[in-house]
């Protein structure tokens, strides 16, 4: 089911509205994107639906999404540092 311009308000209404708004896409290769444009349009359907573009300008895709926003999102699993092994003693003198 898709989401609609009432669920979207209604989820936004609970964020401190001085906030940026961010775009969040692909979930094989998190990027963040501003948002600059909302265009109300008819799809092939007939429908109206409502688009939020990211804008023209070069810095409109900010670049990775943070990690934490990646895992909230389900699109990636959440990463642990691989444990620590003991360091070795230092090689002797000539490498043996």
């Amino acid at each position: 089911m898709e989401m609609t311009v009432g669920d979207l308000v209604k989820r936004l209404s609970a964020c401190d509205p001085a906030s940026p708004l961010r775009l969040a896409v692909n979930p094989f290769f998190p990027m963040e994107h501003r948002l600059e444009q909302v265009v109300e349009a008819t799809d092939r359907a007939g429908r109206l639906v409502v688009y939020l573009a990211e804008g023209r300008n070069a810095d409109t895709q900010l670049g990775h999404l943070p990690p934490k926003v990646a895992v909230a999102l389900a699109w990636q699993a959440p990463v642990q540092a691989p444990p620590r092994r003991p360091r070795r003693s230092a090689r002797p003198a000539g490498g043996r």
